[in-house]
């Protein structure tokens, strides 16, 4: 990802519910109450670039055998609700309506918790789907808008990763079309 990715951005800037398990002195305002400090097992919403920040700080204190000062819980956006959603159908379920970002912050959350069953039905899902969106992708490749062609409509309900592989796979199966015109002239 480049530094300037604004996806990257998107899915830094996403909230995750995080729960302090110290007091911790003028962050009262985390909790709207700016003039007291963050009481002890308050929960709170942190943007992911910070609580991953934290929770890696909080793994290197664990390592002195200390209490951890912050619990990261998993996100709304992959809640258990969303995970048996997914495992009965992927298709059925609105990513997009999820997060804007669902694979990066969905990536990014595995990376912090390193689910095996969660990343095995993120797997499952994304090649499940892609084989959708190809699918949707190359018949609106036919023509040479895929506004035109109802990809417009279909492109409402993907996230950004099943977008640019939408918009790769249309303009692949234009391109190709282009190709064997100019193979049969």
């Amino acid at each position: 990802m480049s530094y300037y990715d604004l996806d990257a951005i998107l899915t830094d800037a996403e909230k995750v519910p995080c729960k302090f398990e110290i007091e911790v002195p003028d962050l009262g305002y985390l909790d709207n109450n700016p003039s007291h400090p963050l009481k002890a097992h308050t929960p709170v919403s942190l943007p992911l670039w910070l609580a991953e920040l934290l929770a890696i700080a909080n793994r290197s204190a664990n390592s002195q055998d200390s209490s951890p000062f912050l619990t990261l819980s998993m996100p709304q956006t992959l809640s258990s609700e969303v995970t048996s959603a997914l495992k009965a159908d992927p298709r059925a379920v609105p990513l997009r309506d999820q997060s804007h970002n669902f694979y990066a912050l969905a990536t990014r959350m595995m990376e912090i918790f390193e689910d095996l069953d969660m990343c095995a039905v993120l797997r499952r899902t994304f090649v499940t789907r892609a084989g959708e969106t190809a699918l949707h992708a190359r018949k609106a490749g036919a023509s040479d808008d895929y506004k035109v062609a109802g990809g417009e409509d279909f492109m409402r309900g993907l996230e950004a990763w099943e977008r640019a592989l939408f918009l790769r796979a249309h303009d692949g199966a234009k391109d190709s079309k282009v190709w064997m015109e100019g193979v049969k002239k």
